[in-house]
């Protein structure tokens, strides 16, 4: 009952994924998440998320943003990153999932999710039969509070790192 809550890999940061063992196990789509992801909620993009996008699409990869955000947010953000995205996504519905899928144009066992949030991006990849990798949420230097899920989140990562079975399905694909 609680794998539906559990990630494939977990990762301090998106800038903390070894894209190019992703790569190598055959992976050829990334699916992101923005707000607490990429950037700090609602937060324009940075360079260093420009250039991972421009880094990642070197390396073959295609990707696209899935959001729960609208579209004008979506335009903003992707003003120097050459991808498509999912607005008003429905997370955790797989619908918006499998949307992203045909923007990409890969099928499901070459497609990778990578979000912040085990209730929503995790659930949704899960129920769609796509990889998973959490990332730690993004917080602003001194931002102390963080809501009740993330605390629930964080128990359910615990019991996630106790089982192998779990746990282990990216194993060989360095994630720091």
């Amino acid at each position: 009952m609680l794998e539906r809550f559990y990630p494939w890999g977990y990762a301090r940061s998106v800038f903390a994924i070894d894209y190019g063992k992703l790569y190598e196990r055959g992976f050829r789509g990334l699916v992101f998440d923005v707000d607490n992801t990429l950037v700090h909620h609602g937060d324009p993009s940075t360079p260093e998320v420009d250039d991972l996008f421009r880094r990642v699409q070197a390396l073959g990869f295609k990707t696209v943003l899935l959001s729960d955000n609208d579209a004008e947010r979506l335009k903003g953000f992707t003003a120097n990153i050459d991808t498509p995205f999912v607005a008003d996504a429905g997370k955790p519905d797989p619908r918006g999932y499998e949307e992203a899928l045909r923007l990409l144009g890969v099928p499901k066992h070459e497609a990778v999710v990578i979000g912040d949030q085990v209730f929503t991006d995790i659930r949704g990849a899960n129920a769609a039969g796509l990889a998973s990798i959490l990332v730690h949420f993004i917080q602003v230097p001194g931002e102390t509070r963080i809501g009740k899920k993330r605390y629930v989140e964080k128990a359910l990562l615990a019991v996630w790192r106790r089982s192998k079975r779990w746990s282990r399905r990216l194993e060989g694909v360095e994630i720091r």
